[in-house]
């Protein structure tokens, strides 16, 4: 069995943006690939989540690919944060521009990989009872993938129509002259929230934490400076991949304390009105300093008061944790939303969702009669995509229990036990807290020259030692402690997850200190992992 031959070279689950750019290098290279994908075209993120309002809360001229000057040039983006729909597009594109769809199985959900240690390959089990045998199985099944839909008591006994926002009707949804509920303030029901407000007769918001909302001011793309960012593409992505998150923000000065108020008032208004991620780079000591923190925190607490026109209303909205300890939000008349006669806010942050009736939502002994419920309630994020797959490796151990008090990976790109398996943007890389196009691009990169690497020097089998992925893990989190982000309950530890270990789920040192890193480990021969 040990020569058994494979199917393919590799399979890569998911054909999202990381999948198709895997499938692209890989076959680049040589390699026979089979991308299997659940939905039924590319662009993962972007082709699941149809809600209103869904848009990129990264400027899109650098929330795109990179590896194709060609490709870069010939695409014209018609907004500074597109939409959802702009987004596929451009995913279907990619696919098309580069045939890569011949190589991709659509409607087809993987079911479980295992090791099969005689043969030295993955068995990948599929919903549609087929089984695909591969050297090599890298996962890119995504960060933000794996749908959370809580379990609220009674939930399926609700009378009226439920949608989640990442399981959104592929006609859309007409919530003229209807009663609707959102539950959730995350950045869907942020992007959503002014959209379904505009059309239904009432709108009910279940809020259980605030979150802090930058006004995004979407416009169109001027030709000028579309032409001039084409031009100096080179320079801006070198600028971008010096910075913390993989985008190019400016930061005003180390520290928000070094100034006067009036200074750095004038910076934050400046940033108010540029809108969008770059408030967030303001001063680099945001995520070090409670009393440099607050002092952004309570301007944006500030601006909340000014628009809000109900004074009650707008404290609820004040979000009461530091600025940026959540996930921070774009979005377009979020706040003023809440000024329409039509728009309730109901904190639930004390006296929780109590059930779902079939009339409606049961808050503190009273029902909320709604004809159209909608959950915003995010994704088990960053390991749950991998956890819902029947995992197993050496021993036929299973990631899941190897996960059970958390995740376990070396550079979030290789998992001890579990020999030629990969993830693409795994638990212990930058990925959430960055730009993920290049930061799917560095993993994509790096594991396609591991590959050719392990290729030219005639091995077949690489796995993480177990001691280098201890080393990574008390790393990632002794760096993930040292940021105020630390302090807060959010997706970043899997704390909206009941019963999901409260650990550090992404790489909080920053993109180039962790591309140093793989670039390190690359030039010593993956040390870290054992090849043989």
């Amino acid at each position: 069995m040990a020569n058994a031959k494979p199917d393919f070279d590799a399979v890569v689950v998911g054909a999202g943006f990381a999948g198709m750019y895997m499938l692209y290098r890989l076959r680049e290279r040589g390699l026979s690939v089979r991308v299997f994908e659940t939905g039924t075209d590319v662009g993962g993120t972007w082709y699941w989540n149809r809600y209103p309002g869904a848009r990129v809360d990264t400027e899109t001229m650098f929330y795109s690919y990179q590896f194709s000057e060609e490709l870069q040039q010939e695409w014209e983006w018609k907004e500074r944060y597109p939409a959802q729909a702009e987004l596929s597009a451009y995913a279907r594109h990619v696919a098309d521009r580069f045939e890569l769809r011949p190589d991709i199985q659509f409607e087809t959900r993987v079911d479980s990989t295992v090791w099969d240690e005689d043969a030295g390959l993955w068995r990948v089990e599929t919903g549609d009872g087929a089984s695909t045998m591969a050297r090599y199985c890298i996962m890119a099944t995504g960060c933000l993938s794996a749908v959370n839909t809580p379990e609220f008591d009674g939930l399926n006994d609700f009378a009226g129509e439920t949608y989640h926002t990442a399981h959104w009707p592929d006609e859309g949804v007409d919530f003229t002259g209807k009663r609707v509920a959102v539950i959730g303030t995350g950045s869907s029901g942020v992007q959503s929230i002014p959209v379904i407000a505009e059309q239904a007769a009432s709108l009910h918001v279940f809020q259980r934490t605030a979150n802090y909302v930058i006004p995004s001011h979407n416009r169109a793309m001027e030709a000028d400076e579309v032409a001039e960012i084409k031009a100096n593409y080179p320079e801006l992505r070198a600028r971008a991949k010096k910075s913390f998150s993989g985008n190019y923000f400016p930061v005003a000065g180390p520290s928000a304390l070094a100034v006067s108020k009036e200074e750095r008032d004038r910076e934050y208004e400046a940033r108010w009105a540029q809108g969008g991620l770059a408030f967030m780079a303001a001063y680099a000591d945001f995520q070090t300093s409670d009393e440099a923190n607050e002092t952004a925190s309570a301007f944006i607490r500030n601006k909340i008061r000014g628009i809000v026109d109900d004074s009650e209303v707008a404290e609820l909205l004040a979000p009461k944790q530091l600025f940026l300890c959540k996930r921070l939000c774009v979005g377009a008349g979020y706040y003023e939303a809440y000024n329409r006669d039509s728009v309730a806010l109901i904190d639930i942050s004390e006296t929780t969702i109590e059930r779902i009736t079939p009339e409606g939502v049961c808050v503190d002994g009273r029902v909320y009669e709604v004809d159209a419920l909608v959950l915003a309630t995010g994704f088990d994020a960053v390991t749950g995509a991998l956890k819902r797959i029947d995992i197993q490796g050496v021993g036929a151990i299973t990631l899941r229990d190897k996960w059970e008090d958390g995740p376990r990976a070396y550079l979030g790109l290789g998992i001890a036990g579990f020999p030629n398996l990969f993830t693409i943007t795994g638990p212990g890389s930058p990925s959430v807290l960055t730009n993920m196009i290049p930061s799917i691009e560095q993993h994509v990169d790096w594991i396609a020259d591991c590959i050719d690497h392990m290729r030219s020097h005639d091995k077949s089998r690489i796995e993480a030692e177990a001691e280098a992925e201890e080393a990574w893990v008390e790393h990632v989190n002794e760096v993930g402690d040292l940021s105020l982000r630390a302090t807060c309950q959010s997706w970043y530890f899997g704390s909206n997850i009941p019963g999901k270990p409260r650990v550090v789920l992404p790489y909080s040192g920053g993109f180039p200190v962790y591309v140093r890193k793989c670039d390190e480990v690359a030039a010593n021969g993956y040390s870290g992992f054992a090849l043989s």
